[in-house]
């Protein structure tokens, strides 16, 4: 029988089971996917009911198996996502979604009665969002559902739920409080004074740690239960404990965002404006992150080149780094902002370019032009000397030689974890369940280093 833990990874889309030994060998794998449903008014959201019947279920599955032993259990999930539930722990609403639109009028009375957009944001790390600013979802049944809002005890984020579901404790988390939610002052360190003033600190569970473990039973079998963590968070957890100097991660996908644990400097206005925020790590501690449209920007111009060069939409897979292409510097604009918007790509005229290799050797040029401004912004005042890009964009020999052409004073790698927030969530309360030490083979490294005849940028 091997000791394991259990870690439930959940997103949007696909939810996750993984069983871990004590290595971080996967034993055990389960997933399925959830029909939404939707809320009294008719927006989409989670089937609560139907994702928490699943949980138990793949749970109890596991409990169940002579050759495994669980030791441990824990939560890796989405965020911006509120569980609100009585006193007897049940939810009393829907799991409104984070994508629902926010009332204007409603947005407008807020921010005018704390500071206005940008001081409020100042001091929340929390760029304007809507309803992605979970402590607004609170305002938001308070001033416009105030019957639901009386009925809630604790309005739980969803890792922390899932976690109650087992412990049957209800406890708050730092890393869902500290992404964006504009509950916490960063400046303070503590709860935002109108989460008080308008009578809302008292449905927010205590804090419990993020690396700790409490008794639980399944099934009659004892084991410890963490409390969950925001899925952005846990995935940093293996470069964390891998890596004690200072480092930037590039987590990419849909967003490309840079990861600077290191850097607990104050957000500014200016870097609220181009799309900065701050993250809290498990430990407590803020990392500061930043932004940039760019996976959605690759996969809206390569389907234009594919139409274009009449290829499929992922010949792009096929290309490969060239040095011999020379490649023209964007004309980016004195207000970073605006070039952090868009990328300069969509300017230019595809029937200048003579093949698909150049003009996708163009694109990436001008997306990895984004980058560096986009990363520059959590790299003043630290110093840091590897970068470290995991997700789509890591495997894209193109784009990564020209990243680490473009940052010759740095170490440019790319870097993958298998589960990455699944692993982090074992990993914050590795301590508590698992004797042996934390293995050094989680992150597999590609190192790019620069190349003296690579493509140069020419001015046009």
């Amino acid at each position: 029988m091997r000791a394991a833990i259990a870690i439930f990874d959940i997103g949007k889309t696909n939810k996750k089971l993984f069983v871990f030994d004590q290595d971080y060998n996967i034993l055990l794998e389960k997933s399925a996917k959830i029909d939404e449903i939707v809320d009294e008014d008719g927006d989409p959201c989670e089937d609560l009911s139907a994702l928490s019947k699943w949980v138990k279920d793949a749970l109890l599955f596991v409990a169940g198996r002579k050759d495994i032993k669980l030791e441990a259990l824990n939560f890796s999930t989405y965020g911006a996502s509120f569980v609100h539930v009585d006193r007897e722990g049940r939810p009393m609403a829907p799991l409104y979604n984070y994508l629902k639109p926010f009332p204007e009028d409603l947005k407008e009375k807020f921010y005018a009665r704390y500071g206005g957009e940008f001081g409020f944001a100042v001091q929340t790390a929390s760029p304007v969002l809507g309803n992605l600013n979970s402590g607004l979802q609170l305002y938001l049944l308070k001033e416009n559902k105030p019957t639901v809002f009386e009925r809630i005890n604790y309005s739980l984020h969803l890792p922390q739920y899932m976690s109650s579901l087992f412990s049957g404790r209800l406890y708050s988390d730092i890393t869902s409080i500290g992404c964006h939610t504009g509950m916490w002052n960063f400046t303070q360190n503590h709860y935002h004074e109108w989460l008080s003033k308008e009578g809302i600190i008292s449905k927010l569970a205590p804090i419990f740690p993020s690396d700790q473990l409490i008794p639980c039973s399944i099934n009659g079998k004892s084991l410890r239960c963490g409390m969950g963590l925001h899925d952005s968070s846990a995935a940093l957890i293996p470069y964390l404990a891998n890596f004690a100097d200072p480092f930037v991660l590039i987590s990419t996908g849909t967003w490309c965002i840079s990861l600077n644990p290191f850097n607990q400097t104050k957000l500014s206005e200016s870097d609220l404006r181009q799309d900065c925020l701050s993250y809290m790590e498990y430990r407590g501690k803020p990392i500061k992150a930043s932004r940039v449209f760019a996976g959605n920007e690759h996969e809206h111009q390569t389907k234009k080149l594919a139409a274009h060069f009449q290829v499929d939409d992922d010949y792009y897979k096929e290309v490969v780094f060239n040095p011999d292409i020379q490649v023209s510097a964007a004309k980016t604009p004195a207000d970073t902002e605006i070039m952090l918007s868009e990328s300069f790509f969509g300017n230019r005229n595809i029937d200048l370019f003579t093949s698909y290799e150049e003009a996708y050797h163009q694109l990436i040029a001008d997306l990895v032009t984004q980058q560096l401004a986009s990363t520059a912004l959590v790299l003043t005042g630290c110093e840091v000397k590897r970068v470290f890009v995991d997700g789509g964009f890591g495997k894209n020999g193109v784009y990564m030689q020209m990243l680490a052409n473009a940052m010759p004073d740095m170490e440019v790698y790319a870097a993958s974890v298998a589960q990455a927030s699944a692993i982090g969530a074992a990993l914050a309360v590795h301590r508590y369940w698992n004797p042996r030490p934390i293995p050094e083979n989680l992150i597999e490294l590609k190192y790019y280093s620069t190349r003296s005849n690579a493509a140069q940028a020419i001015e046009i």
